[in-house]
C-alpha cells in the first residue's frame, strides 16, 4: 500500500507583514516518492520541484519526474563531500550551509518567487536543508520568528513516517547519518535566525550580500502573500 509523503505541509495560512500566505503556492516534504498518497485539501502534484538534495542522493529520474513537474536541483549541502567530517551538531550544519551555499539558497527564493502553479520544497528529512530555505522564505516576508520556529518544529510530529521512509530508501546507508541529525532542536534554526537578523539590515541585508535582488523579494510577496 503506497504511503503518504512524509512531513508534507503547506505553508499557507501563516501571518506575513503585509498579509496572510496563500495556500497551494508552496508545499515542503521529505523525499516523495511516485505512488505516494497525499492528505485530502493538499494542492497536488506541484508545478515545480525543488530538489535540495547532494549529487550522491538523487535518482537517475525524479520520483515526481512522471508528473510533469518541472524538477530543480539546488545540492544545499554540497560542502560535506566524501572525506569531510560532518559538523557535530545540526546549528553548525546549517550555519555551514549559510557559509557555502548562499547563493543556492538565493536561487532556490528566485524560483520560488517566479513559479507557477503549486512549487515543492523538498530535501531527505524535509527539515534541515528545506528548513533552512523555508526559514529564509518566511523571514524575507515578515513572518514572525517565533512562527517560524514553530513550523520547523512541526517535523518533529512526523518523525516516525521521515524513518519509514529513510528506511525504504537508503537501507544500509541509513546508519551512515549521525544520529544528532534526527533531532528537531530549536537551537538549529535559532542559530539561523540568529544569523540573519544579526546581519545589516537583517535577513534582507543577508540576502542582498549573497547576491539576491530586492526584485525578488518582491516577486515573493507578490506570488505568496494574499
Amino acid at each position: 500500500m503506497s504511503e503518504f509523503v512524509p512531513n508534507l505541509r503547506d505553508i499557507g495560512g501563516m501571518v506575513a507583514a503585509d498579509g496572510v500566505l496563500r495556500t497551494g503556492r508552496l508545499l515542503r516534504s521529505a523525499l516523495p516518492q511516485a505512488d505516494d498518497r497525499v492528505p485530502e485539501g493538499v494542492t497536488w502534484p506541484p508545478r515545480v520541484v525543488l530538489d535540495l538534495r547532494s549529487a550522491g542522493e538523487v535518482e537517475p529520474q525524479h520520483p515526481l519526474a512522471h508528473t510533469g513537474a518541472r524538477v530543480l536541483s539546488f545540492p544545499l549541502l554540497s560542502a560535506l563531500r566524501p572525506g569531510v567530517t560532518p559538523p557535530g551538531s545540526l546549528a553548525e550544519l546549517y550555519l555551514l550551509m549559510l557559509r557555502t551555499s548562499a547563493p543556492y539558497l538565493v536561487e532556490v527564493i528566485d524560483e520560488i518567487a517566479s513559479a507557477e502553479g503549486p512549487t515543492l520544497v523538498h530535501c531527505a528529512a524535509g527539515k534541515d536543508r528545506t528548513g533552512v530555505s523555508v526559514a529564509l522564505a518566511l523571514s524575507l516576508l515578515g513572518v514572525r520568528r517565533d512562527d517560524i520556529v514553530e513550523d520547523y518544529l512541526v517535523t518533529a510530529q512526523h518523525e516516525d513516517e521521515i524513518e519509514a521512509r529513510f528506511r525504504r530508501v537508503l537501507g544500509p546507508r541509513r546508519a551512515e547519518i549521525p544520529a544528532a541529525y534526527f533531532a528537531t532542536p530549536v537551537e538549529a534554526i535559532a542559530a539561523v535566525l540568529d544569523s540573519w537578523e544579526s546581519h545589516d539590515d537583517g535577513v534582507h541585508g543577508w540576502f542582498r550580500a549573497a547576491g539576491g535582488d530586492v526584485s525578488a523579494v518582491d516577486r515573493l510577496r507578490e506570488r505568496l502573500v494574499g
